[in-house]
């Protein structure tokens, strides 16, 4: 048994061929979205250029603590900036500080004594960049 669909209410059964040009175009924008994807997460979850992390911290008294960083960098003839804090148990940050890194070869070990506004329970590396303030390599104060 053959039955009849009405077309006025379905519609054609007969389908409409896409057009090969277009099937590669949008084959080519999917391909090209998705290079863009993996170069990001590459540069986003891939080795960072230079990777600061402490090793050491001691609490000197309530309103300072030292901080031993280990700096590892794909270019150490570049100087450095990592910035260092301290929080307290709250978590609340109570003292941060930029540190030049000069060049050098290997990883670079740097001491450091970060003042704090309250007690810390701990002192960290925050972040470290090639992007130096001029006022860090230059031994300028910063004003305003």
């Amino acid at each position: 048994m053959n039955q009849q669909i009405p077309q006025d209410r379905y519609g054609s059964r007969a389908r409409t061929r896409t057009r090969p040009g277009l099937r590669w175009a949008l084959i080519a924008v999917v391909l090209a979205a998705l290079v863009g994807v993996a170069i990001v997460g590459y540069r986003n979850l891939g080795n960072p250029p230079i990777e600061g992390k402490q090793v050491a911290f001691e609490i000197l008294d309530d309103h300072s603590v030292q901080i031993v960083l280990e700096v590892q960098r794909d270019e150490p003839q570049r100087p450095a900036d990592c910035v260092v804090r301290a929080r307290a148990d709250s978590g609340e940050e109570v003292g941060r500080k930029e540190v030049l890194i000069q060049p050098a070869d290997g990883i670079t070990r740097q001491e450091t004594v970060l003042r704090t506004s309250a007690r810390a329970t701990i002192g960290e590396v925050y972040g470290c960049t090639y992007n130096v303030p001029e006022y860090l390599s230059t031994h300028l104060r910063p004003t305003g």
